[in-house]
């Protein structure tokens, strides 16, 4: 039995800001950015946005196309968590109006939770095939003022659909697993934006993601030569280019970009979405590859602190028939340009309290955060 992405849908934030006007403020080569880090955009979010908006708009436009009495789960990955008792999840099933008789959840392990979450879902369904999970992976990255990360923002949201029969991709058995515990990045309770040591962030994600592929060859029969595409976290983009020459010079195998190319155009414009990433790549190379039925991709996860892990998934005969490009570009297309100034105070305006305020209209999307009362979060349809 075939289990994997049946569908999947994207959003992103009502705002975003060009790098060229980053780097021109802080008199930086934009070439840094666009050729050095391989980022163009990031989105911002409004006031009145969240993960659990983006991901509610991600989810709504997917269920439409859908039976959503199907699904049993609700499994919300993020690295942004709103609440450190109430799962995201929970908030998401009542805007979605679900049944009642579903588990929700929110799973956090940095980037790396939406992979736990879509292989959760995978091994629910192997046991209920009937059954369908939602799998929901939502990001605001957000770092300091004049940072070295402070170009690597970004916010966006996928959501998957996972059944039997995908339309999509088979997720295929047996993966490659990697944990160590290194603080290469973390964002402590009292902290709106993370700590990060950029060289160990980078050695970790590249020790980690060969030691994961490692442990997959000792599992499986498989070659580099078994894999047509590859998808990677992309903090940004670059990194996905540092990560393939990383497992070249590992196996001793000639690697071309090309393998990655048309996995990145999404995260160039979005920016870093952390759960989110790796399915952004995923969206972007099904976009932009008419020729990938059968083929198998391998996806590289990973997740600071670190965890890491190699899987792989077959795209499936008519997948083109289920992808709708078209909403991407709407997405990207409908944002609104930032100007420096707006950007900074946007920025340093960021309310990271649970005191009772409310917020100003501002996103057009189909959800947004109202406020709060008496620390309970409000949101509401429009």
């Amino acid at each position: 039995m075939k289990i994997g992405i049946h569908d999947l849908e994207v959003a992103t934030s009502h705002y975003v800001l060009d790098l060229d006007t980053l780097a021109e403020r802080h008199d930086i080569d934009p070439k840094k950015f666009s050729i050095g880090l391989g980022q163009d955009t990031f989105s911002m979010p409004a006031p009145d946005e969240d993960i659990v908006t983006m991901a509610a708009e991600a989810a709504h436009t997917l269920l439409e196309r859908h039976d959503a009495s199907k699904i049993r789960q609700v499994l919300f990955a993020t690295e942004s968590s709103i609440d450190q008792s109430k799962a995201a999840g929970v908030y998401l099933h009542e805007l979605l109006g679900l049944p009642a008789n579903v588990r929700s959840v929110e799973l956090k392990q940095a980037c790396y939770s939406g992979t736990a979450a879509l292989q959760m879902a995978v091994n629910a369904i192997a046991r209920n095939p009937e059954e369908q999970v939602l799998v929901i992976t939502s990001d605001v990255a957000r770092y300091a003022l004049d940072s070295g990360g402070e170009p690597t923002q970004g916010a966006g949201s996928v959501a998957m659909l996972i059944s039997a029969d995908p339309n999509l991709i088979e997720i295929e058995p047996g993966s490659g697993l990697h944990t160590t515990d290194v603080n290469d990045f973390w964002r402590p309770n009292d902290s709106t934006t993370p700590f990060v040591d950029g060289q160990l962030s980078l050695d970790a994600y590249l020790g980690a993601t060969t030691a994961a592929w490692d442990d997959l060859l000792a599992r499986r029969e498989l070659g580099l030569e078994d894999i047509h595409r590859f998808l990677h976290h992309q903090p940004f983009t670059k990194m996905a280019r540092k990560q393939l020459a990383a497992l070249a010079e590992h196996t001793g195998t000639e690697l071309s970009d090309d393998l990655i190319e048309e996995s990145m155009s999404y995260n160039r414009a979005l920016g870093n979405t952390y759960t989110a990433s790796l399915y952004f790549a995923l969206t972007a190379q099904l976009h932009n590859n008419s020729d990938l039925a059968g083929k198998r991709l391998g996806f590289f996860s990973y997740g600071s602190g670190a965890v890491a892990e190699f899987f792989t998934g077959v795209v499936q005969d008519n997948y083109q028939d289920h992808i709708y490009p078209q909403h991407v570009a709407k997405q990207l297309d409908n944002r609104v340009a930032l100007t420096y100034d707006e950007y900074r105070e946007l920025h340093s305006d960021f309310a990271a309290t649970s005191e009772t305020f409310t917020t100003t209209k501002t996103t057009n999307a189909p959800f947004r955060l109202s406020g709060v009362t008496e620390h309970q979060r409000r949101y509401e349809a429009q």
